[in-house]
């Protein structure tokens, strides 16, 4: 698991100004051009407020590993949620905090030209320069020796599942899966669905299969122990 968030020390953007917010259990870490804290705590508030009550208000939307079919009307970021699990084959919760960091992010670019939400490994970045984010695999020989090269210009979800590393749950042994979206709800959902089906090493090229199958994924790169597998339109590049 990871130290207390000993990780984003390393993750800071130089030109931009970072902060956190906490609600519930919900701990974001951001950047933007301004500290824009109290407009972040307002969007994440909002956020959580939405999702536990429609979770009080439908029983099987936490606990469901399948789809389900949303309410008749719905708002983001459950909306998103509900979306993301259809297109990659998983339950809701699987895309809380991919969405919850769209959410966030979304609402932030009305005060800053570049953004970049992190919550739990799963980030929505809006940037004008080229930024690369470190692949963090647990104990693989590869982890923090690969960047995702994200171009200036983007804005995007990028969210990591494992088998190995952190809280979420995965029926999966992949050190890490990273799935790229221009949602990061999708990106989310699909790095679950993907890291599940990474059962064994052996089991790498099958999920590259099924990556391909997702609507609106955009790639994915998978480290399972020293093997290393990717897929899709974007670039990756060595880290020292």
């Amino acid at each position: 698991m990871y130290e207390p968030r000993t990780y984003r020390v390393r993750s800071g953007a130089g030109d931009l100004v970072s902060f956190s917010v906490c609600v519930g259990e919900s701990d974001l870490h951001i950047q933007a051009e301004l500290d824009l804290a109290e407009q972040a705590l307002a969007a994440v508030s909002r956020a959580y407020e939405i999702v536990s009550a429609h979770a009080r208000a439908n029983e099987h939307f936490l606990t469901s590993l399948r789809p389900l079919k949303p309410p008749a009307e719905t708002v983001p970021p459950v909306s998103a949620m509900y979306n993301a699990a259809r297109k990659a084959g998983v339950g809701p919760m699987a895309a809380v905090a991919g969405a919850i960091a769209d959410y966030v992010g979304r609402r932030l670019l009305e005060f800053s030209g570049q953004v970049i939400v992190e919550n739990g490994g799963d980030i929505f970045i809006s940037t004008r320069r080229r930024r690369v984010i470190a692949v963090h695999a647990g104990s693989s020989p590869l982890s923090e020796r690969i960047g995702v090269i994200i171009p200036g210009g983007e804005c995007v979800g990028v969210c990591t599942s494992s088998g190995k590393v952190g809280h979420s749950l995965s029926m999966g042994c992949a050190d890490a899966v990273v799935a790229i979206a221009d949602d990061a709800a999708v990106a989310d959902a699909a790095a679950t669905a993907l890291g599940n089906r990474v059962t064994e090493p052996a089991a790498v090229g099958a999920a590259l299969q099924q990556a391909q199958h997702i609507e609106e994924l955009r790639g994915v790169l998978i480290v399972c122990g020293e093997q290393l597998g990717v897929w899709g339109d974007f670039e990756i590049c060595p880290l020292q």
